[in-house]
């Protein structure tokens, strides 16, 4: 590598004047081609790793509230038949929380998170990407034909596991590129956020059914293989070294097995340091998971109960128009990293939980007078998640040494799945309490 860089040197020294100074142009426009591909190919990973996980989420109310009967699927349903927990209930709830599609939806995401740091780095990054694609399409195929509730949340399970794998492996792999492509990342996931939401809420706000709707997503899992395998460039700088650059650049995006005798870089650190790497990351771990246990809690345990009479929107399509506003909050924010900068983010958690207490009071006292005051607080809701979510992970890119940021960034990741965990295995008591109330 160094006797390459020297014989281009002598060659320049041989050169005419005019040559000397009209070749460095080229590398620095080929430099700037490769980085502007890096960050629409980021910002395309992060897009379609979400989707299908969004989608199913906006979708939760549809797979709970009736079971699919054969030769539906023509039209979508005018909306579900309340069933309540008791005659005398004051909310129109669905027999099971969609806490249960939340839980089915993330759970997967979080045991592949806790079992990453243990052994994921051994697989390389290219099968674990096509493993990630394929699950992304099988859950839309299998929500799609399902006809039971079971089937359905087994496709929801499936785009976890599609969206949990995804997350480690490209929050891993921008250790190998500009600290600039991880808020192209957390663009892109805002961006599934949003167009997720909004994709699967105006398509059956114009007709098509859930299974139809479903089903035109399967490009999703085609555009996120081929941003990986035909959009990012190799990294031009690899942490590891200068020695090793020709073979390590390559290693993540061909599935190259590095040799035994690479440096301590990366996940190649021993226990006692990976041990100080996450209690130094707690500062940041902590409220990330505080912001997405209350947005969450809010999003799967409360969105159901916050019904409004007065509007003409149904239960169903007020419930989708929940999770697209709140996806166009998280987007907003995503996107807003060169903007600004949060490091407290204790702050945003804080918010997040105040946002938690108000609208419970609400589901209580039924204070709130109209559905767009929900919609705005919805917004708002979104815009904390989004803003801890990239501000958490920019913080962490900025202050972890090269050695340790590529476990330091799968590590961390575990904090937005935990929260989520926990907020819907507390929001289905919560759900059948309040549905029991006169």
């Amino acid at each position: 590598m160094g006797g390459s860089a020297g014989s281009r040197r002598r060659l320049s020294d041989s050169d005419s004047e005019e040559e000397t100074t009209s070749e460095p142009q080229a590398p620095l426009l080929g430099r700037q081609g490769a980085h502007w591909k890096n960050a629409v190919g980021f910002w395309f990973l992060g897009l379609c790793n979400n989707f299908s996980y969004v989608v199913m989420l906006s979708a939760a109310h549809d797979i709970l509230s009736h079971e699919k009967e054969a030769g539906n699927h023509s039209h979508v349903d005018p909306g579900p038949i309340p069933i309540f927990h008791n005659g005398s209930s004051r909310f129109d709830c669905n027999s099971v929380s969609t806490a249960a599609v939340l839980l089915a939806d993330i759970l997967p995401t979080l045991l592949i998170k806790f079992l990453a740091p243990l052994g994921l780095h051994l697989l390389p990054y290219s099968p674990r990407v096509l493993v990630s694609g394929i699950c992304s399409a099988g859950s839309f195929v299998l929500v799609a034909f399902s006809h039971s509730v079971w089937i359905s949340l087994c496709g929801v399970v499936l785009a976890s596991i599609s969206s949990g794998l995804g997350e480690v492996t490209f929050l891993s792999l921008t250790a190998f590129y500009s600290r600039a492509v991880i808020s192209w990342w957390s663009s892109g996931t805002g961006g599934a956020g949003l167009l997720g939401a909004l994709s699967y809420l105006g398509l059956t706000q114009a007709g098509l059914s859930p299974q139809h709707t479903l089903l035109s997503m399967l490009g999703i899992p085609i555009l996120l293989l081929a941003s990986y395998f035909l959009l990012l460039t190799a990294p031009e700088q690899d942490p590891r070294g200068e020695e090793e650059a020709d073979i390590a650049a390559q290693q993540p995006l061909i599935g190259v097995e590095a040799p035994a005798c690479k440096t301590n870089f990366g996940w190649n650190i021993s226990l006692q340091e990976r041990w100080t790497v996450f209690k130094g990351l707690l500062s940041y771990i902590i409220p990330l998971v505080l912001v997405y246990f209350a947005e969450y809690f809010i999003n799967q345990g409360l969105f159901e109960l916050l019904f409004f009479q007065n509007t003409s929107l149904s239960h169903p399509q007020q419930y989708r128009w929940y999770q697209m506003l709140y996806q166009a909050g998280v987007f907003a924010s995503r996107s807003s990293l060169r903007c600004c900068h949060i490091r407290l983010t204790w702050i945003l958690a804080l918010l997040q939980c105040l946002n938690l207490a108000f609208l419970l009071a609400d589901i209580f006292l039924r204070f709130l007078p109209s559905i767009y005051i929900v919609f705005l607080i919805v917004v708002y809701e979104g815009f904390l998640g989004g803003a801890a979510y990239v501000n958490t992970f920019h913080n962490i890119a900025v202050e972890t040494s090269d050695k340790h940021r590529e476990f330091a960034m799968a590590a961390a990741c575990i904090s937005d799945t935990l929260g989520i965990s926990l907020s819907g295995a507390l929001a289905l008591p919560v759900h059948n309490f309040l549905c029991r109330l006169p």
